[in-house]
């Protein structure tokens, strides 16, 4: 089983789940860092809000994130800048900058323990063959005023050609941050449900959010989940990806805190330290590749331990997970008011999401009080920009389009069930339909359609995390069907193993 370093650190959580029907002015979809905080300033705004959590506070991609906040982005700021121009890679920087600062100030007024530090962020090429994108990182940092010292060496055993170092980044434990923020919040004005699974929005005049056992009516909705739940254009122009990270406690060895990215890379992207009273740990991160797209998804993981133990005195893995981001087509997230009125969302925050999560709450606590917000033009979710999204949009729409051909006759991985071994799970043929079988440790099979219920794609099994994963848009599904993630509202719809004769 999976498990994230953050989630095992951080303190539990006991909110109740939703058993009757209210009436908010805000309702909030997910509770991780963009929805947790997004509520914290609206309930300080004196607006009545309610936060619907389908499992935990922090238990989606912000307790599975790297734990780094720092105003760089992952594509870098020189392509922000050639992408667009100067001011609006000027623009990013200062917004980024902005939401640490205040991630700072929330973790000292509240007191909130999630081990935040600030820490240097290095840049650096392992051979000359990525020197080229040290230097224009240099020069776009300088244009900027943001102090890059350029190195030669790391203080982590990673020989390098050339490196560069911004101070004043921040390092934290993202699931520690967001549950420590929940209990700071009015709770005269906020009530948030765990366990509370929406599985319909009604939209109107006043939204209607239905969940098991209960409903939220509201004039204004944030889905913060990432991708929006449900049908939007903007899941055209944002594309799911998975990352993988594992957690090294070391033997010995005691290196400074710091985020290592790596440019050339073809697997490991990043490294950073942790340190606590039970030691030592290093944490490697890598391994990307679109949702549902992969064949052996254990090897990510074997890879990455690989890389640990060659760098560093490893005594064991203690932690090892995933996450989910999603790459937006022109290099910006996706954040504001959607096509449907009073319905908010914020997405496409590839890799830098506890980031772009805060400062999503910043843009939304302006928009849905009826203020003017500095940077709500920059990232506005329904802009068109079809010059700077057409490299991508077309590339990623076409690998979309080939995943829908899986759903072919004669396209499955099995015909018959006892082809499906234990703990495992296949796509199998039945009567011309796609069935998902999983075969669970006792023998049990569970058997579900492997047509994804957001837009009818043909899901496939994750054998690392023992989940049915979309290839189009990213939703995934536990092995017996129940909704994880992604813009999906329904799990996997079930059927009927005792109907077949040769399960």
């Amino acid at each position: 089983m999976t498990r994230s370093l953050w989630k095992a650190k951080a303190q539990k959580t006991n909110y109740p789940a939703l058993k009757n029907n209210i009436t908010v002015d805000v309702a909030i979809v997910g509770g991780g860092i963009t929805g947790i905080t997004s509520a914290y300033f609206l309930a300080k705004e004196g607006k009545k809000v309610a936060v619907l959590e389908s499992h935990e506070l922090a238990g989606g991609t912000t307790g599975d994130s790297t734990g780094n906040l720092y105003k760089m982005v992952d594509k870098r700021l020189h392509h922000i800048q050639s992408k667009w121009d100067e001011k609006t890679a000027r623009a990013v920087a200062e917004s980024r900058a902005a939401a640490v600062d205040l991630i700072e100030n929330l973790v000292k007024e509240h007191e909130i323990k999630c081990d935040f530090k600030r820490v240097p962020w290095y840049l650096f090429s392992e051979t000359n063959k990525k020197d080229e994108t040290i230097e224009k990182e240099i020069i776009t940092a300088k244009d900027y005023g943001i102090k890059a010292d350029t190195l030669q060496e790391l203080p982590i055993p990673v020989q390098v050609s050339s490196a560069i170092k911004v101070e004043g980044q921040a390092q934290f434990n993202p699931a520690a941050f967001v549950r420590g923020l929940a209990e700071k919040i009015d709770s005269e004005n906020c009530h948030i449900y765990e366990h509370t699974n929406v599985h319909h929005i009604e939209k109107g005049e006043d939204h209607v959010l239905s969940t098991q056992h209960g409903t939220v009516t509201a004039k204004k909705v944030i889905l913060a989940t990432h991708s929006p739940k449900g049908i939007y254009p903007v899941q055209t122009a944002i594309y799911p990806h998975r990352e993988y990270a594992i957690a090294a406690k070391l033997n010995s060895g005691d290196y400074p805190d710091g985020i290592y990215w790596d440019t050339e890379a073809t697997f490991h992207t990043s490294m950073r330290t942790f340190k606590n009273h039970t030691g030592n740990y290093v944490l490697v991160l890598g391994g990307h590749h679109k949702v549902g797209q992969e064949d052996n998804y254990e090897r990510f993981f074997e890879k990455l331990e690989q890389h640990a133990r060659k760098l560093f005195d490893v005594a064991e893995i203690e932690y090892k997970w995933s996450a989910q981001h999603y790459k937006p087509a022109d290099g910006l997230p996706y954040i504001g008011e959607s096509s449907d009125d009073g319905i908010y969302f914020a997405t496409g925050f590839s890799t830098d999401g506890l980031t772009y999560g805060v400062l999503s709450a910043m843009i939304f606590k302006d928009l849905l009080s009826g203020r003017e917000n500095e940077w709500a033009e920059l990232y506005k979710a329904k802009r068109f920009t079809p010059i700077k999204s057409a490299k991508n949009y077309i590339k990623e729409n076409i690998n979309v389009a080939k995943q829908y051909l899986k759903d072919l006759p004669g396209k499955a991985e099995a015909e018959r069930f006892y082809e499906v071994g234990i703990g495992e799970g296949k796509v199998v043929e039945v009567d011309d339909e796609k069935w998902a079988v999983y075969k669970d440790e006792t023998g049990q099979v569970h058997c579900h359609s492997a047509v994804c219920t957001h837009m009818d794609c043909i899901v496939d099994w994750n054998d690392a995390e023992k989940s049915w994963d979309c290839p189009c848009h990213g939703s995934r599904f536990e092995a017996t069907g129940d909704v994880i993630e992604g813009p999906a509202f329904s799990p996997l719809d079930k059927r009927d193993v005792k109907s077949r004769k040769d399960s």
